[in-house]
């Protein structure tokens, strides 16, 4: 899986959650996706804030503050996306 693919699985799933949890918010607007490539790490953002860090190898981290990696909130791979449910605040295994 790409990153872009990782983005818009996280995009789709954030949406869901929102349009239940929140339906008088406009959940595609809330939900919007970013991604900005750095040199070590890519960043995924969700709205102005930042949530997940892409290493060079897929390995997925969360953020600890923003453009720093938490790496011990390790959140699979890029091949491994498919095990966890992006809906939430944090990303949970299924």
């Amino acid at each position: 899986m790409t990153i872009n693919e990782f983005a818009q699985r996280l995009h789709q799933e954030q949406v869901e959650r929102y349009k239940k949890d929140h339906p008088s918010l406009n959940a595609e607007f809330e939900a919007r996706v970013s991604i900005h490539v750095g040199r070590k790490y890519t960043r995924v953002d969700i709205g102005t804030s930042g949530k997940y860090m892409v290493d060079k190898a897929g390995n997925i981290y969360g953020i600890k503050a923003y453009g720093v990696p938490h790496l011990s909130k390790h959140y699979g791979t890029l091949e491994t996306v498919d095990q966890f449910y992006w809906g939430n605040y944090t990303a949970e295994k299924k």
